[in-house]
């Protein structure tokens, strides 16, 4: 019987190791998440691609608004009707400004799904009240997206960028607010940012 010398032994161990890890990272639904659709990845996770991820985040959240914006067309209030001009003239900015950073610093020029927004139906006397709903929690997604990527990041394009909507949507979410109890005596239900 012919013996098997140690380093081989070893080798063949570690070749196996080898194989063995990268065909598990490989198939678990984790990794493919991962290489394959940044977009769903949790912002929670630090790593090479957590600017991606809030680029890409980003982005969808400003298509949101603009979705939002369109269906807000239907509205006869002044107030929603200039914000609504608002937001479809300066959100495509901030999404360009976005994927620019995303083809310079990653080489990546794909764009995601729009993202699926409420549909708030046809007008009535709760329509403005459905959009403010809408807004609101659209803004409260925003603020805890810049809250998380602040911890993450040290890019200070994204630390500044995270600043600015976070700034803008705490303004914002509050006139909203007003706005809703105002125009609905609609109380808060949960102690908002």
């Amino acid at each position: 019987m012919q013996k098997v010398s140690l380093p081989l032994t070893i080798s063949l161990m570690i070749v196996a190791f080898v194989i063995g890890t990268g065909t598990g990272y490989w198939l678990t639904p984790e990794y493919r998440m991962t290489m394959y659709d940044k977009s769903v990845m949790d912002m929670n996770t630090s790593d090479k691609w957590t600017d991606l991820r809030y680029i890409d985040d980003m982005i969808a959240h400003h298509r949101e608004a603009i979705l939002l914006a369109q269906e807000a067309m239907a509205s006869r209030r002044p107030e929603i009707l200039k914000l609504r001009s608002d937001i479809l003239k300066n959100e495509p900015a901030a999404i360009e400004q976005l994927k620019k950073w995303k083809i310079q610093w990653f080489g990546n020029s794909k764009i995601g799904q729009d993202p699926q927004v409420a549909h708030l139906g046809a007008y009535n006397h709760t329509f403005d009240l459905r959009f403010l709903n809408a807004l609101i929690a659209h803004h409260e997604r925003g603020i805890q997206m810049a809250g998380t990527i602040r911890l993450k990041s040290n890019r200070s394009e994204i630390l500044d960028n995270a600043d600015e909507n976070e700034r803008f949507m705490q303004e914002n979410h509050a006139l909203l607010r007003v706005w809703r109890k105002s125009w609905y005596n609609t109380a808060d239900i949960c102690p908002c940012p």
